[in-house]
C-alpha cells in the first residue's frame, strides 16, 4: 500500500525511480544492500505481478515482502509476524489434491536455511514466528477465521499477498520471507475500526525489524 511505501522509501539512499507498465520501481542503498522497493497493491494477482517484473528486471537474491495482517489468535495488535511457513487459505486444485496446495507446488513455502536465525527476526527482537495464510478476501468475520484454523490450526496471520509472493519466488528459485504486522484482529467486534485506527503510526514497528534485519543479511547471511 502506499502508505507502507511512504514510510520505507525515507531509508532507501540515493534513489533511482523507474516505471514499468503500472509499477514504479525505486533502486538504492539500504543498510549497506542494494535494494530494489516497489508497491504491489492488494491481492495475489497483483502482488504476483508486481514481484515477477521485479524479477525479470532485477533478479535479487532475496525477496523480503513487508505489509499488515489479521491476527488469527496468536498474534495480537503490533506484533510482527514472520512467516517460517505460508501457505493458501482459498485455494483447492480439485479431488486428489491438498486443499491450500496450488498445483505443482508445495503445500507451504518456507524461508531459507538460516535467515530466520538472524538476531533481527529472533524471539529476544519480539518477533513471532508462525504460519501466515494468505487469500483473496478481507477476513473480518469470526466465521471466515474459523474457516481458516480448520485448514490450519497453528495459523499466526492472515494476509492478501503473501502465498502469492512466495509461490512466484518459489517458481522463479529466488528466496522469499514475509515479514508482517498485525493491524486487526478478525472477528473482534471493533475489527473494522482497529484496522482504521492502526495506520497512523503503528507500521512503524514493521520497519524497526526491517531495517536491522537487512544491515544482518549484508553482513551475516549468505544465500
Amino acid at each position: 500500500m502506499q502508505k507502507e511505501l511512504d514510510l520505507l522509501l525515507p531509508h532507501i539512499s540515493d534513489a533511482i525511480t523507474s516505471v514499468k507498465g503500472r509499477f514504479t520501481i525505486h533502486r538504492g542503498q539500504m543498510a549497506g544492500c542494494e535494494v530494489i522497493a516497489m508497491q504491489s497493491g492488494i491481492g495475489k494477482v497483483n502482488s504476483a505481478l508486481a514481484l515477477q517484473c521485479l524479477l525479470d528486471d532485477f533478479a535479487p537474491d532475496l525477496v523480503i515482502n513487508t505489509g499488515v495482517a489479521g491476527g488469527t489468535g496468536s498474534a495480537g495488535i503490533l506484533d510482527v509476524v514472520v512467516g517460517n511457513r505460508v501457505a493458501y487459505h482459498d485455494v483447492w486444485c480439485g479431488p486428489g489434491t491438498v486443499p491450500g496446495q496450488a498445483s505443482d507446488c508445495p503445500q507451504y513455502f518456507e524461508p531459507p536455511c538460516g535467515l530466520l536465525d538472524l538476531p533481527a527476526l529472533g524471539s529476544d527482537s519480539g518477533v513471532i514466528h508462525g504460519l501466515i495464510a494468505s487469500g483473496d478476501i478481507f477476513v473480518s468475520s469470526p466465521e471466515e477465521t474459523e474457516r481458516i484454523r480448520g485448514l490450519y490450526p497453528d495459523v499466526a496471520a492472515v494476509d492478501m499477498e503473501s502465498a502469492s509472493m512466495a509461490q512466484t519466488c518459489w517458481l522463479n528459485g529466488v528466496p522469499f520471507v514475509s515479514v508482517r504486522v498485525v493491524s486487526d484482529t478478525p472477528g473482534a467486534a471493533d475489527n473494522i475500526s482497529q484496522y482504521e485506527n492502526f495506520w497512523t503510526d503503528a507500521p512503524m514497528r514493521t520497519f524497526s525489524v526491517l531495517m536491522p534485519l537487512v544491515e544482518q543479511i549484508s553482513q551475516q547471511w549468505k544465500k
